[in-house]
C-alpha cells in the first residue's frame, strides 16, 4: 500500500477523545469544579518549552485551567521538591506534570515519587507504575503508552494473542507499554517482546511482529527489511537530523524510515501526526478523571 489509506491518524483519534472529554468537563463545571493542571519546567530547554506550550494550548481549548511554574536551570532538587509539595497541597490543581528531561543534578525518580499519586496525571509515581504492572485498576497510566494502546484499539488492531515487539526498554514508553499489553484483560493479552541494544537477532524479532513499536530514539532505524508485510507499525521517535535543504538546517524524523516501510505495513502512524497528539489527549483525560475523583464523581 502506497496511499494514505493505511495511515493511523493520531490527530483525528485525539480529536475524538477530546470531544468525549468535553461533556465531562462541562459536568464538572456545573458542579463548581474547574479541572486544573499545573505544569513544572526546570530550565529553558527549547523542546520542553514547545511541548509545555502545546499542552497549555490543549488545556485552554478543552476548558482546563493550567499554570506553568518555571525554575531556573541551576535550581536545586530540594527547591523543585518543595514546589511539588506546595502544588500537592493546593486544591486548585487536580493534576501535576513535571516536564522531562530534567537537569542532570536532579534525580528523575525522586521527582516522580514527590508528586502525589492522585495528582500524578503523567503516570510515573511508583504507586501508579506498580498498579500498572500488577494489572490493578485505579491508577493513572503513563500518557504515551496509553495513547499508543488507544490508537491500536480505535484502529481495530487485534491485540488478543498478537505478537507485539517493542524497540526500546525506557521507563517512559517501552516498559509501561509492555506491562499494558501483556495483561490478561480486554484490549491487551498480547505476547510482548521488549527489545533493546543487547537483543540478539533484532531483525528476526521485528519480522515476527504483528505490531511493531519503535521507541528507541534512533533516526529512521526501522527499515523495510525489518517489517513483516501487513504488520502494524507505531513510530514513537522524535529525532532532529541535519538537512541543509530544510528551514533551519535540520528536520524532525521518527524511528521508522516511513517512506520505505509504509508500502509494506498494514497500518502505520505518520510522524508527526501519530503518537504525539495522543500523548496530550491522554494527559487531559487523566486530568479530567483526577478532577472527577476529587469531586467524588468516580
Amino acid at each position: 500500500m502506497t496511499s494514505s489509506t493505511n495511515l493511523i491518524d493520531g490527530r483525528a483519534i485525539a480529536a475524538q477523545l477530546l470531544a468525549e472529554l468535553a461533556p465531562r468537563v462541562a459536568a464538572l463545571k456545573a458542579r463548581g469544579v474547574e479541572p486544573g493542571l499545573a505544569f513544572v519546567r526546570v530550565g529553558e530547554d527549547p523542546a520542553s518549552k514547545v511541548y509545555v506550550g502545546r499542552k497549555e494550548k490543549a488545556c485552554a481549548e478543552l476548558g482546563i485551567r493550567s499554570e506553568t511554574h518555571v525554575l531556573p536551570e541551576m535550581a536545586l532538587e530540594v527547591e523543585l521538591l518543595a514546589l511539588l509539595q506546595r502544588l500537592n497541597a493546593d486544591a486548585r490543581w487536580h493534576g501535576i506534570l513535571v516536564q522531562f528531561p530534567l537537569p542532570r543534578h536532579i534525580r528523575p525518580a525522586a521527582v516522580s515519587a514527590a508528586v502525589a499519586p492522585h495528582k500524578d496525571v503523567d503516570g510515573f509515581h511508583p504507586l501508579n507504575m506498580g498498579r500498572l504492572l500488577l494489572g490493578e485498576p485505579g491508577g493513572f497510566e503513563p500518557c504515551t503508552p496509553a495513547g499508543i494502546r488507544e490508537l491500536l484499539v480505535r484502529s481495530n488492531v487485534p491485540l488478543d494473542g498478537a505478537e507485539v515487539v517493542i524497540l526500546g526498554r525506557g521507563n517512559i514508553v517501552g516498559k509501561p507499554l509492555a506491562a499494558m499489553l501483556c495483561q490478561k484483560a480486554p484490549h491487551a493479552n498480547a505476547t510482548v517482546t521488549l527489545c533493546h541494544s543487547a537483543t540478539r537477532d533484532l531483525k528476526g524479532h521485528c519480522r515476527r511482529a504483528d505490531v511493531l513499536v519503535a521507541a528507541m530514539g534512533v533516526p529512521e532505524f526501522v527499515k523495510a527489511d525489518m517489517v513483516k508485510p501487513g504488520a502494524v507499525v507505531i513510530d514513537v521517535g522524535v529525532n532532529r537530523v541535519p538537512d541543509p535543504a530544510a528551514r533551519g538546517g535540520s528536520r524532525l524524523v521518527g524511528d521508522v524510515n516511513f517512506a520505505a516501510v509504509q508500502p509494506i505495513a498494514g497500518k502505520i502512524t505518520p510522524n508527526p501526526g501519530g503518537v504525539g497528539p495522543m500523548t496530550i489527549a491522554m494527559l487531559l483525560r487523566n486530568t479530567v478523571r483526577a478532577a472527577e475523583l476529587a469531586a467524588g464523581l468516580q
